[in-house]
């Protein structure tokens, strides 16, 4: 089973948080065990900078091995900066440990700070995805 990274903030759409709430500014991207269970990540459609995402609402695209998955947005906010090294390559993703460093996805400005209350730490991620598991239930 993966270890996910204890700074972060999980969603259970299989998406990571890295919030600063200092700026408002959140880093996002997939988890280890999403890219894992995708299979190899062929290409990434990801919004423009400066539109506007809502919290639930797909912003991305990922196309693998398995399929297309559409990309669930974990916050509300304004998209200030896209990571074109992963439209670019998308295998960046598929290097485990990457997918939390260089291969992050997009940096929104929050809209709604509360919004990260709903989502869950490392432990009660690594909870769900167990039980996800033995239910057998994503993709």
């Amino acid at each position: 089973m993966k270890v996910f990274p204890g700074d972060l903030l999980y969603s259970r759409e299989h998406t990571w948080v890295r919030a600063d709430n200092d700026s408002n500014l959140a880093t996002v991207g997939i988890t280890d065990y999403a890219q894992e269970k995708m299979g190899e990540i062929l290409s990434i459609e990801l919004p423009r900078e400066d539109s506007f995402m809502e919290r639930d609402d797909p912003f991305g695209i990922i196309e693998s091995t398995k399929g297309v998955v559409e990309i669930v947005s974990p916050l509300s906010g304004e998209v200030i900066s896209v990571n074109e090294e992963v439209i670019d390559d998308a295998s960046i993703i598929n290097t485990g440990s990457d997918t939390y460093d260089t291969g992050w996805l997009i940096v929104v400005e929050m809209k709604n700070l509360e919004e990260l209350d709903d989502l869950i730490d490392a432990k009660e991620y690594y909870d769900f995805v167990v039980q996800e598991l033995e239910d057998n239930d994503f993709l």
